[in-house]
């Protein structure tokens, strides 16, 4: 038996950060891929990397991956209302440091 595809397999949103960043958010047909895109402020950065994801509920996924920086990200994306909760980490001067943020999703 084969496994379902995520519901963001193949799928490009908008993701609007409550800290006013915003992002393209590109996921491979297969779900195993993210190609992020900085918008306004953040435009020119990109990255393509890959995930790890888990199912939560129907509709519900957990998605998680490290950037080259060291930065690293997770999303509970809720795609029945299209929202997001998200923890970013990155190394700080004193030790590791993060920071919850909520959004949501635009289908581009």
């Amino acid at each position: 038996m084969t496994a379902a595809l995520p519901g963001f397999a193949g799928r490009t949103y908008v993701f609007q950060v409550d800290n006013g960043a915003a992002f393209r958010n590109s996921y491979s047909a297969d779900g195993a891929r993210l190609r992020w895109e900085g918008l306004g402020e953040s435009a020119g950065q990109f990255e393509d990397v890959p995930l790890h994801t888990a199912a939560i509920a129907p509709g519900i996924w957990f998605v998680s991956w490290t950037e080259r920086s060291g930065l690293t990200v997770s999303h509970v994306m809720d795609l029945n209302s299209l929202t997001v909760k998200a923890f970013w980490t990155w190394e700080g001067e004193s030790g590791r440091v993060g920071e919850l943020h909520t959004g949501t999703l635009t289908p581009a």
